[in-house]
């Protein structure tokens, strides 16, 4: 398959259990379908987008991205969520998928973009080197179940 022969798009409602495969197979969440669809269904487009890689109807990659405003520095986008179907990874659909968000960037006037990534997913963050981000810090993340 070449690069060519793939859309980048907003993600619709009917891509959820695409994009809920993909998170199981690629990401390693259980997330179920019906998750997926709700989340979409309420996606906010004042502050967000899902853009979605799509090869003869079928997606094969997305990312999820939220405009992020705080109270100590300028606008940036936060990357929620990227993946790409494991059969089609290392063939450029990540890099559009991360160029739709710069567009977007852009559009909405934010100063850059920024993404947490796991401490095991080396490969990732290699790629996201190769995207010119750079490792800001280290970070614990902290969660209280309620």
């Amino acid at each position: 398959m070449e690069n060519t022969d793939i859309t980048i798009r907003c993600a619709e409602v009917r891509d959820y259990m695409q994009i809920s495969g993909i998170c199981r197979t690629s990401l390693g969440y259980e997330c179920s379908p019906e998750l997926v669809k709700k989340r979409l269904t309420g996606l906010d487009g004042r502050r967000e987008r899902v853009f979605a890689a799509v090869c003869d109807d079928i997606v094969i990659g997305f990312v999820h991205a939220e405009k992020y405003e705080t109270l100590y520095y300028d606008t940036l986008v936060n990357i929620l969520g990227i993946a790409v179907s494991n059969e089609h990874k290392k063939k450029g659909i990540g890099r559009r998928l991360m160029e739709a968000v710069e567009e977007w960037t852009k559009e909405i006037g934010a100063v850059g973009i920024r993404l947490n990534s796991g401490g095991s997913r080396s490969g990732a963050h290699e790629f996201y080197r190769r995207l010119g981000f750079d490792d800001e810090k280290m970070q614990v993340r902290f969660i209280k179940n309620i």
